[in-house]
């Protein structure tokens, strides 16, 4: 046991010792018992950075949140490539959180992100969002959602600073709720059992697609057994059918949950440069 504890401890000392900065979301308690929402920041090196920043949303079911290989990891890829990195530890429904608790607290984050643009030499226009499985859905509805002020009436809301991602990649994403496509622990989470249909079409992303959203990186894999990756697909044909631009990678193999490294496949195993080329691409870095 104390052999467990001691290498517990070394590995969250090392987690935690790799990031510039860990800003809390709220400035006052919240309803449930849960430790205040974080965003973890990680600065790219001045000498290779670009001005974007991601902020990444790790998966988990919305139950709880997979911190190390779609949260740590992917910074250390980004952060290596010139982003700057902001991973969101979000509320999640182990501590009966429930939305819209996931986006609020992703809408915070983008604001306190661009409110830091010039302390942290970057661009106010080049913040989006990358979200994994459950952060996946999360970070479309970051998109679908700009318009709809979910921080109304919280103090810590900054007037005149856009919530509105400027890019956003869902990687192998949970995206709809309907009974044909659903994850069903991931619904569970986010809207509980007692969910009506109304509440279930509102949040399913596929159905909500709308004109003008910012551009999509989607990214998903035929072999993956736990999001049917029927929903990437229904995604996508949502985007191109309201004309939003996209970028669509489907493979064949790869399967869910392997973050930024930990793919087995050669298909998946540099997909990180796919998103860095198509990225700067777009922004015209």
């Amino acid at each position: 046991m104390r052999r467990r504890l001691l290498l517990l401890f070394i590995f969250v000392s090392t987690f935690l010792s790799a990031q510039d900065l860990t800003l809390k979301l709220w400035e006052y308690p919240l309803d449930v018992k849960e430790k205040h929402p974080e965003l973890w920041v990680f600065k790219a090196n001045e000498a290779k950075a670009n001005g974007i920043t991601v902020v990444v949303c790790p998966g988990g079911s919305y139950h709880h949140l997979g911190l190390v290989n779609e949260g740590r990891e992917v910074a250390d890829y980004l952060v290596d490539l010139g982003y700057n990195v902001c991973v969101l530890r979000y509320r999640v429904g182990m501590r009966l959180n429930h939305h819209p608790a996931m986006i609020e607290d992703l809408q915070r984050a983008v604001q306190m992100v661009r409110s830091e643009s010039e302390s942290w030499k970057i661009k106010s226009d080049h913040v989006g969002c990358m979200g994994f499985s459950a952060g996946g859905h999360l970070v479309t509805m970051a998109a679908v959602y700009s318009d709809n002020n979910f921080l109304e009436g919280r103090k810590e809301y900054i007037q005149n600073i856009s919530v509105r991602p400027d890019f956003v990649c869902p990687i192998y994403p949970v995206v709809s709720m309907q009974d044909s496509l659903v994850h069903k622990k991931s619904r569970k989470n986010l809207l509980t059992n007692h969910s009506t249909e109304e509440e279930r079409i509102a949040l399913s992303m596929e159905e909500q697609i709308k004109e003008g959203l910012p551009p999509f990186f989607v990214l998903a894999c035929k072999d993956d057994d736990v999001v049917d990756y029927r929903n990437s697909v229904a995604l996508v044909e949502a985007l191109r059918e309201k004309n939003v631009p996209c970028r669509f990678h489907l493979f064949d193999r790869g399967g869910h949950g392997f973050g930024m490294l930990r793919t087995r496949s050669e298909e998946t195993q540099n997909w990180g440069m796919l998103f860095d080329s198509w990225v700067t691409a777009l922004l015209k870095r």
